[in-house]
């Protein structure tokens, strides 16, 4: 037997073994998931917006401390995702063009939700999963028209048009829980709803919308509105509106120039309202997270507001995993968008650069449980094009391992929930 014999005979082997090994894993689907007694048929998938590696360690060091772990990172599949967009002028992406890869498996343009770069309309997941007798939803600190879920639920070749983004959850998507801030845009321009214009926190924020009283339009779609914790809480199963604040739930500023971090109901307590709500479905469900304030705080450089952002994310991720724990059909999912800020953590020092632009050093911060001390290192304001890194849980969470493009995630997605 010659050696090309050979070779081609081990390649035959190698192929065969490998197949053997890895097609149960790269083509689960969700008869494989049944197979092993359990159905998929739910996702929630949280968005820490700007999170990369860096603000997942300084959360854990300053949470869980050198020998703890988060939550989110107790999750027991891990793998990475790029972040890249289609956009001929940047290799850097922004919430726009990252939600659309997750929610049409499509790269598109900064700014885009849900349209491709040539702007022509996409099939988006939140309104396909709500196609297949799903119920659907969405919860962030941001305004709910924010880029990251507009790209799940609308279609739009600007992600500044939040009113019309507004309009699309009713007329197009229809999602079942809605929940977040962004009042401003419900409403038209000199209209105050809940929340009043010129508050003394912002006095730019006020009503701005263009298309109509859209709070009416809900109720009238049957959306039951809140806007303070006392009436989410006693809301009743049902399709539910609630817009806790004028614009994000928070004022996004550098530290000690009128930066808050204390939203009016926290993410974790919308979260639990949400699986509340779309867990009666018994054909499963489909809910976009999101914490805004890990990526707005970051473009601010303000370290301590984005520890607090990370705490509320991470007290959401355990809210999520005991719906899982009694809920095996449910896939979690915990990663972010794209890295904000350029951040690093570093050791306490005195003859490293600190201080000011473009490499602050913020802190320092204790390492919890311990008299260590660390310091966040910022090198920029703005994006960074660096990976993210994904964690997960439940039906088909295995395919998340390794290395993959961020529309991989929709890919994974769009098989659990049968689209």
């Amino acid at each position: 037997m010659d050696f090309s014999h050979r070779r081609c005979l081990l390649a035959v082997a190698v192929t065969a073994v490998a197949a053997s090994v890895v097609t149960p894993v790269l083509l689960a689907d969700s008869t494989t998931v049944a197979s092993r007694g359990v159905r998929a048929t739910s996702v929630i998938l949280i968005n820490g917006d700007g999170m990369a590696a860096a603000h997942r360690e300084a959360a854990r060091l300053y949470l869980a401390g050198l020998d703890g772990q988060l939550a989110m990172d107790r999750l027991p599949v891990s793998g990475q995702l790029t972040t890249s967009p289609h956009d001929p002028s940047t290799a850097v992406t922004d919430s726009a063009a990252a939600a659309t890869a997750w929610a049409t498996g499509v790269r598109t343009y900064n700014g885009a939700t849900g349209v491709d770069v040539d702007g022509r309309p996409l099939a988006v997941l939140g309104q396909q999963a709500k196609a297949a007798g799903k119920s659907t939803g969405l919860v962030t600190t941001a305004q709910v028209t924010d880029a990251s879920p507009a790209a799940f639920f609308s279609r739009t070749a600007d992600r500044s048009a939040q009113d019309e983004i507004a309009r699309q959850y009713l007329t197009f998507s229809r999602p079942d829980v809605v929940l977040g801030g962004g009042e401003d845009w419900w409403l038209p321009r000199g209209t105050p709803g809940a929340w009043p214009d010129k508050p003394a926190e912002d006095p730019s924020e006020g009503s701005r919308g263009t298309r109509g009283d859209l709070v009416e339009q809900a109720r009238r779609d049957g959306y039951h509105y809140v806007s303070n914790a006392e009436q989410l809480a006693s809301a009743p199963r049902g399709r539910l509106l609630g817009l806790f604040a004028n614009e994000e739930m928070f004022q996004q500023r550098p530290e000690g120039e009128g930066d808050v971090y204390s939203p009016p109901v926290d993410l974790a307590t919308m979260t639990g309202k949400a699986l509340d709500v779309l867990g009666a479905n018994g054909k499963g469900f489909f809910l976009l997270v999101e914490e805004e304030g890990v990526d707005e705080f970051s473009h601010h450089n303000n370290a301590t507001r984005v520890l607090q952002s990370m705490r509320s994310l991470e007290r959401t991720v355990e809210v999520a995993r005991a719906y899982v724990a009694t809920h095996p059909d449910t896939l979690l999912v915990v990663t972010g968008d794209h890295e904000c800020g350029g951040l690093t953590v570093e050791n306490t020092s005195d003859t490293d650069e600190s201080g000011s632009a473009p490499s602050a050093e913020d802190g320092p911060f204790p390492v919890h449980g311990s008299t260590l001390r660390f310091v966040m290192d910022w090198t920029t304001t703005g994006h960074t094009g660096v990976d993210v890194p994904v964690t997960a849980e439940g039906p088909l969470a295995e395919l998340f391992t390794g290395k993959h493009p961020n529309t991989h995630l929709h890919d994974v997605l769009a098989r659990v929930l049968g689209i």
